[in-house]
């Protein structure tokens, strides 16, 4: 996911291009090197906080001219610091660009207003904490921990939160936001690929024993659980199937990217009760997938879930759901709980 390139001087590899200005003119891959940061995290900075090359020729690429770069490099030194990356893209578009680069090195004090978070930021024994403002201590210390690839503490602690506080509990107060955190840190610095595999690898081991506990009646219908084809997230599944299991519901986990043959042999073979199909992104909901699912007698419920599905392109018999505790709620009243 990262550019293994360091800093990239200028001059060479690539030399600088003149834009329109007369300035010289980047090209994205000449500054995600000399930043250290992914082309794609170039490019997503642009995309959600405006900070994209400036200067653009007919006919040729768009360029990052100094003042471009100097608002990436104090985008990047705050991100680096612990700042949310939508925080730091504010205070580096209102930044002084006539400060130069390199001007605020790492480590420099930050801001007034984001002390509280630079301060919060220390090294802990994998490398630096992911910042958490507001969050439990719980989660703190779970990040801690995901963050050094400890994942014994990370699957124990996670079981612990399981078993005080149940599945909505532990997945809105502890799980959810460091998996939140996790992202931001990837979309800000090319970074933590490895921390959020190891994250939800630990948590399904956790969610798994939870749903292992309740069993289905005998002769009864089942609840399928799938992610749409091509859809790779397969955590939200399990998260519902143990937070089902609480409610004393057994599921079927079919997992992720489940090929729509296969979907729709799956409920032929089994006819379930209902059906849970999970989305994350937009090019993976596709309602066709939904309105070629047998129909059966008698028929099944389906729910949808994740932020990939449009409610007004779904068909009028399928139920959305918001979020988990809506989810829940939705299957349970389907099979007339």
């Amino acid at each position: 996911m990262r550019d293994q390139a360091g800093p990239h001087p200028a001059g060479v590899g690539e030399p600088e291009q003149r834009g329109t200005t007369g300035g010289p003119g980047l090209p994205v891959a000449t500054v995600a090197r000399r930043l250290g940061v992914a082309p794609a995290t170039l490019r997503t900075w642009d995309r959600r906080y405006g900070l994209g090359p400036s200067q653009h020729a007919a006919g040729a690429h768009r360029r990052y001219t100094p003042t471009d770069l100097a608002r990436l490099e104090t985008m990047r030194r705050l991100t680096l610091e612990g700042v949310p990356p939508a925080e730091a893209a504010r205070v580096a578009l209102v930044a002084d660009p006539g400060a130069g680069r390199g001007a605020a090195p790492v480590g420099a004090p930050l801001p007034d207003r984001l002390g509280r978070l630079h301060t919060g930021m220390r090294r802990g024994s994998g490398g630096r904490v992911l910042p958490l403002p507001g969050a439990e201590e719980v989660a703190r210390g779970l990040a801690r921990a995901a963050m050094a690839l400890d994942s014994r503490t990370v699957t124990s602690t996670i079981r612990q939160q399981l078993a005080e506080h149940g599945v909505v509990g532990t997945w809105e107060s502890v799980l959810r936001p460091v998996l939140v955190a996790v992202g931001e840190r990837w979309a800000a610095t090319g970074e933590g690929v490895e921390v959020e595999h190891l994250l939800a690898d630990c948590a399904v081991v956790a969610l798994r024993e939870v749903a292992e506990e309740a069993h289905e009646p005998l002769g009864g219908r089942p609840v399928l659980l799938a992610g749409a084809p091509g859809e790779q997230h397969s955590l939200p599944l399990h998260v519902l199937s143990a937070g089902l299991a609480e409610r004393g519901i057994a599921t079927r986990t079919l997992g992720p990217a489940l090929p729509a043959d296969a979907l729709q042999a799956a409920v032929r073979r089994t006819g379930p009760a209902l059906l849970f199909l999970w989305s994350q992104l937009p090019g993976t909901a596709d309602p066709a997938v939904l309105t070629a699912l047998p129909v059966m007698k008698p028929p099944t419920a389906v729910v949808v879930g994740g932020p990939g599905w449009e409610r007004r392109s779904l068909p009028p018999h399928v139920n959305v759901a918001h979020d988990l505790s809506h989810a829940l709620d939705l299957v349970e009243q389907a099979l007339g709980g």
